[in-house]
């Protein structure tokens, strides 16, 4: 896929249809884990053509597991962010850290004993926030390695890749460096 340079537009892809892609001709096969190469392809090209309904599916899944578990969800994702900010701070601020821990000893010690007694107390949270995140990734990497490509999937991508539109899947699929012609 070509860089995204300032003045391209990112368009939606269009929202296929369920019949295509979970009902009746949808088709399904296991790949063949022998063949890597063939395998990777068929999974960047169904996340590039079902990408709208891919993202719309990691919504409903998190949307789920957020309806069944609403305090351990929003416990689990505040956990995370703190831990995120905590991280952030501690790489960043390394001197402040040290002083602090060199003067305070006692604080310190008190302050990590709390730290990893919230981290235990909050362990199931963090664990269903995980699950609302890759419970939808497992399921949309299932879809995308089993469901073969048909030939208005395979004409769409090429589309794409000739950069007459350019999607966010292709920006996220790019930006992790799988370009779609490393798998041609």
């Amino acid at each position: 896929m070509c860089k995204m340079v300032e003045g391209d537009a990112l368009t939606v892809a269009p929202l296929r249809s369920l019949d295509d892609f979970l009902m009746e001709s949808a088709r399904f096969q296991i790949p063949n884990l022998k063949d890597g190469e063939k395998w990777a392809n068929r999974v960047v090209q169904n996340l590039l053509y079902y990408q709208t309904n891919y993202f719309l599916t990691h919504l409903v899944i998190f949307a789920v597991v957020g309806v069944i578990h609403p305090t351990k969800m929003f416990c689990g994702m505040a956990a995370m962010g703190l831990a995120f900010a905590l991280f952030y701070y501690m790489t960043n601020n390394k001197q402040p850290a040290a002083q602090f821990k060199k003067n305070h000893p006692v604080v310190s010690v008190v302050a990590l004993a709390l730290a990893i007694y919230f981290i235990v107390y909050l362990l199931g949270s963090v664990l269903v926030f995980l699950m609302g995140i890759l419970l939808p990734i497992t399921v949309i990497f299932l879809h995308a390695s089993m469901r073969l490509r048909n030939l208005k999937n395979k004409l769409m991508n090429k589309v794409e890749y000739l950069g007459m539109k350019r999607t966010p899947m292709g920006v996220i699929l790019d930006a992790l460096g799988l370009e779609q012609d490393f798998f041609t």
